[in-house]
């Protein structure tokens, strides 16, 4: 029988783990009573989608791959599709059940050209168009997962580690709740501004993937590295986190936590809206004191998703990916990292010291999709240890050395910032040589098929 290629047989069993961790997901989400993210997927093949704009980013992450002439076509039965949901919608008096009033059409567009690819294509077209639809419905697919896992992790960690970061974060000085003030004292316009960043970074990557991919068409293959790669990875390994460093952030474990109860509501409908598990409401007036920190229960709907904060680190990618990019993409790519910043801390989703471990842990991920396009070089192997370690060095040392940093914040606090920015500087010097034109390791050929 025929052997199949290395990086085949690699990319037909990453579709199968991702296929089984999916279906996984939503035989462990209906255990707890809710739909999973294939039912959530599929329901909005006609249902109003819970995010119209994720799914025509999507389409247009998809269409990178398709000639000018199809995209104007694509985009145009997506358009049109969509003025028929909302006719027949209008028609029969049906609602948006609180989802947007149009998206479906995208989806559609997506769904269809995987049949164009299977029915009217044939060789590297087919492979070609796969590959563009595979990254559509993978962001598309991403966000649903992750809205599962997320109240997976409410389910099963019934204990947070807050009072261990908060009293952690003394060394940084309390970032969030300074910040917090400033996003209050700047009113509706600020608040507005930060989280219209907050929602739609998704969005912004999708625009700074569609610079990195804008000649796949052309060339008819996709380029070695590209931001969508690091999302994906971001988005796999990171939420691993949350099972091993339950944290829900200052607004809910400090404050009132009504700040997010408009997405946590979608999941419990019937809860008040009042955070009443938390220690005490603080956030962000009064800052916290330093006491000896203990694991706390609290409920089982708010998300534990602060370490290590993602947004945070799927922010820095955009940074790092644009920074090759036209004058307007580099300001986009800065604005969009502090905006998230401030966002991530002015609103209460963060504590300052998930900052620090987002950004290490992004560079780390970087590093290593990096060193594998280039070869496994002693710089490589050497940079995605030292940040595998300093992130681990973070973890350890905010789960049982926390009074030790808050009571010797002064050295503690520069410590962090210090480990951070050496690993900034390892990436930098490192990819730079890399980018200079060292000689990368030569790579083993493939096998060709043979009979056997």
């Amino acid at each position: 029988m025929p052997r199949i290629p290395g990086r085949a047989a690699v990319a037909v069993a990453a579709v199968v783990v991702g296929l089984g961790f999916l279906v996984a997901l939503e035989f462990a989400a209906r255990h707890y009573g809710v739909p999973g993210p294939l039912t959530n997927q599929v329901r909005e093949v006609v249902y109003a989608p819970k995010s119209g704009g994720l799914l025509y980013a999507s389409m247009a992450l998809m269409m990178v791959v398709l000639t000018r002439r199809e995209r104007f076509i694509a985009l145009g039965a997506a358009v049109g599709i969509d003025l028929v949901f909302l006719a027949v919608r209008a028609g029969f008096g049906i609602g948006t059940g609180g989802g947007h009033p149009f998206g479906n059409g995208a989806l559609w567009v997506v769904l269809g050209c995987a049949v164009v690819a299977v029915t009217r294509r044939a060789g590297a077209e087919r492979v070609l168009l796969l590959k563009g639809v595979g990254l559509g419905l993978l962001l598309m697919a991403g966000r649903k997962t992750g809205d599962t896992w997320l109240f997976i992790t409410a389910q099963t960690r019934p204990g947070v580690l807050d009072q261990y970061v908060a009293t952690a974060d003394q060394a940084l000085g309390n970032p969030s709740w300074l910040v917090g003030r400033v996003v209050a004292a700047s009113g509706p316009v600020g608040f507005n501004v930060l989280d219209f960043v907050y929602g739609q970074l998704p969005v912004a990557a999708v625009i700074a993937a569609l610079y990195q991919l804008r000649h796949v068409a052309a060339d008819r293959r996709f380029p070695r590295h590209h931001l969508v790669r690091t999302f994906l990875v971001i988005g796999l390994i990171g939420p691993a986190f949350y099972m091993i460093f339950p944290v829900v952030g200052p607004v809910f474990a400090y404050g009132t936590g009504t700040e997010q109860w408009a997405a946590v509501s979608l999941w419990a409908p019937d809860m008040p809206p009042t955070a009443p598990w938390a220690v005490a409401t603080l956030w962000p007036e009064t800052l916290p004191t330093i006491g000896v920190p203990h694991a706390m229960p609290f409920d089982a709907i708010t998300p534990r998703n602060c370490m290590p904060s993602l947004h945070t680190a799927w922010a820095t990618a955009i940074f790092i990916h644009t920074r090759e990019a036209p004058r307007p993409l580099r300001h986009a790519g800065t604005f969009w990292l502090v905006a998230t910043l401030c966002a991530t801390l002015g609103f209460g989703y963060h504590y300052g010291a998930d900052l620090v471990a987002g950004v290490v842990f992004t560079l780390t991920i970087e590093a290593a999709l990096r060193a594998y396009d280039h070869g496994w070089d002693r710089s490589g192997v050497r940079l995605v240890g030292y940040g595998a370690a300093v992130f681990t060095a973070f973890l350890l040392s905010y789960r049982w050395l926390p009074l030790q940093m808050a009571h010797h914040r002064w050295i503690a606090g520069p410590l962090l910032l210090l480990a951070m920015g050496s690993v900034v500087y390892g990436y930098v010097r490192t990819t730079g040589a890399w980018g200079r034109g060292v000689t990368p390791l030569p790579r083993r050929p493939e096998a060709q098929p043979e009979l056997i």
